[in-house]
């Protein structure tokens, strides 16, 4: 099968997932309107750091699938599992919103921790088996290029998982953690096809 229906699949999901982050934005308490949305920074805030993330992982989704020209059963199952962490972001971020100044902050924020850490596995996973079945996925790049890329594409793992440990102490702390790491990975973590293989080859 070639990377085209995956792709579009996972572009599907994608916008699903970031789309249903703003039902999340409601208002709500005593006072007046002003009074309301000025209380609701927390959603405010729990709404850009997840929208970040996601639209931060869809660009990295896209630059892997940009690297093959096939997909076969196994990478669709990976696939399928990193989609499944993908789509549950908007429950952890509702939590987040909706506690993040009582006493279920840490659990929510532990809770989100814990969607990013099977996130980032899911991303690990699925980069892991393209990097080491580039040949038979029909990668231009080679293989040892992209071996290479693997550790510094995962790094971000054990910085989730700092962040959900310090959400223990400070569950404030640790969502400012998991936004910078959307920023980390704003930046490319892994060989470009274009600069690689050149501008022919970058496309799906």
């Amino acid at each position: 099968m070639t990377t085209g229906r995956a792709q579009a699949f996972s572009d599907g999901v994608f916008a699903v997932a970031i789309t249903v982050l703003v039902f999340g934005l409601r208002p709500t308490g005593p006072g007046s309107l002003a009074h309301q949305l000025l209380h609701a920074w927390p959603q405010y805030f729990a709404y850009v750091v997840s929208f970040l993330t996601i639209g931060i992982m869809w660009m990295n989704h896209h630059t892997m699938l940009a690297h093959v020209t096939r997909v076969d059963r196994p990478l669709l199952v990976l696939n399928l599992l990193l989609l499944l962490g993908i789509v549950a972001i908007p429950f952890p971020t509702a939590l987040v919103a909706d506690h993040l100044r009582d006493q279920g902050a840490t659990a929510a924020t532990v809770t989100y921790g814990l969607v990013m850490i099977a996130i980032s596995i899911g991303f690990g996973g699925l980069w892991v088996y393209v990097a080491t079945h580039a040949s038979a996925l029909g990668a231009a790049v080679p293989t040892e290029a992209l071996r290479r890329s693997i550790l510094g594409f995962n790094g971000g793992l054990l910085a989730y998982v700092a962040g959900t440990a310090i959400a223990f102490v400070s569950a404030l702390a640790a969502l400012i953690i998991f936004g910078a790491l959307a920023v980390y990975y704003l930046f490319e973590h892994l060989p470009s096809p274009v600069t690689e293989t050149g501008p022919d080859s970058a496309d799906d």
